[in-house]
């Protein structure tokens, strides 16, 4: 049987991948990795479909290393300890463990590679569609390079075509010409195997011959018209989880539900990982809404919770309803602006800790003054003292402002009233 076109253009090196200039051109980090025939441990970051894999492949082959594949998505324990079981000839090179959406793994899973990377005994180069920061263990993080892979772009996309046209073996032998091509870059988001599926599929159902007399047309036209109802399939990962999420988190911000909601409805519609939409949320629910509904936070992180235990299509039930709620909520960033003043103020702040404040554990401590005057609010009157309780270089600065919805300015009220029986720090 014939394979796919994709997999007969696969790349065979690396100089035949298209794209990821970044990375692969001459004095790119990648390329330098590989002029001197050393393969740290990385991890790839980019959308589904992008060449991670691929990439990988190639990578081991070019430093002469053994390559061997686990996907996260089907494998356990006992799969992971296979494939990191080393052959007991002493004098094999390292091998390259490629593990498909590492992210998938568990915190235990993970723990569990690191030794293995630690000790050199394996070259672990993990995909992920997530964002790595948040996804993978600090430690085994810490441990590889991290490398952005990017969509490709229009220009790369026409020439993929071109060269299968060109050089593969089936279709060299055809006589096709390719005249307009946005459609195809459109659908296909920046992914070679997205461009060259549709290709195969418009010279598949074109029912032309492929000579010089009956040409097989690649144009606008002919790509929607076997794969216009397909948008959404082609559309999924790129677009909306990048483009359709900003929409969707700008929307809530903005406080329009019907916006919202149907960007939600576009991004279920095509497949998004509702735990992706669910986190974002709960980061939406702090930086946007903050202390003006704090309800918002707790139903944010309780959705979440309970997408990624029930999953779709019930999901779609509990998204709609928190992603409504945070549209029509009351909106605050002051919480937000507060720690992003606050980390850049102390980023070169070395002031000590005002005595008072600190705990006298031991009688050495205490000798030094450590607690000394510290007085218990509780053992007053409204729970409250005035005390000091910044450094003295920063008495009087005030990181928090008070926003003006209703919430946060009822706390503003009673801290007003709170310091005046005595202290005024507004």
């Amino acid at each position: 049987m014939t394979a796919p076109l994709a997999q007969r253009m696969r790349p065979k090196s690396l100089q035949q991948i298209v794209g990821q200039s970044h990375l692969l051109a001459e004095n790119a980090p990648i390329w330098r990795i590989v002029q001197q025939g050393f393969l740290p441990s990385m991890i790839f970051h980019g959308e589904a479909g992008i060449g991670k894999t691929t990439l990988a492949m190639l990578l081991a082959d070019a430093v002469g290393r053994e390559f061997r594949a686990l996907s996260a998505i089907n494998a356990g324990v006992k799969e992971l300890r296979e494939v990191l079981q080393r052959p007991q000839d002493l004098l094999m090179q390292t091998p390259v463990i490629f593990i498909d959406e590492i992210h998938r793994f568990n915190k235990s899973q993970q723990d569990g590679l690191l030794g293995a990377v630690e000790t050199g005994e394996i070259i672990l180069i993990g995909a992920t569609t997530e964002n790595p920061s948040f996804s993978i263990n600090n430690a085994l993080l810490s441990r590889c390079q991290v490398y952005r892979l990017q969509p490709l772009s229009a220009d790369d996309i026409v020439l993929v075509l071109q060269r299968a046209i060109e050089h593969d073996k089936i279709l060299k032998t055809k006589v096709i010409q390719l005249s307009e091509t946005d459609v195809i870059i459109k659908l296909s988001q920046g992914d070679a195997r997205k461009a060259l599926n549709l290709l195969e599929l418009v010279i598949n159902s074109s029912g032309q011959a492929g000579t010089v007399h009956q040409p097989i047309m690649i144009n606008n036209q002919s790509v929607l018209a076997v794969a216009g109802h397909s948008v959404a399939n082609y559309d999924k990962h790129a677009d909306f989880h990048h483009d359709m999420i900003s929409a969707l988190i700008k929307s809530v911000r903005g406080s329009d539900p019907d916006a919202s909601i149907y960007w939600l409805a576009r991004m279920l519609n095509a497949g998004e990982d509702p735990a992706f939409i669910a986190r974002r949320l709960v980061i939406l629910a702090s930086e946007d809404i903050g202390n003006a509904n704090p309800n918002a936070l707790l139903l944010a992180d309780t959705a979440l919770r309970s997408v990624q235990s029930i999953g779709m299509p019930e999901a779609r039930i509990i998204l709609g309803q928190v992603t409504i709620y945070l549209a029509t909520s009351a909106k605050s960033n002051s919480s937000y602006v507060a720690i992003n003043r606050a980390l850049q103020a102390t980023e070169q702040d070395f002031s000590p800790v005002p005595l008072h404040l600190r705990n006298g554990v031991t009688q050495l401590m205490k000798s030094q003054g450590y607690g000394q005057n510290y007085v218990y609010p509780h053992d007053y009157p409204n729970h409250y003292y005035p005390q000091q309780y910044l450094p003295d270089n920063w008495l009087g600065k005030n990181f928090y402002q008070y926003a003006d919805n209703v919430r946060e300015q009822e706390n503003k009220q009673f801290m007003q009233w709170l310091y005046s029986q005595g202290y005024n720090n507004l």
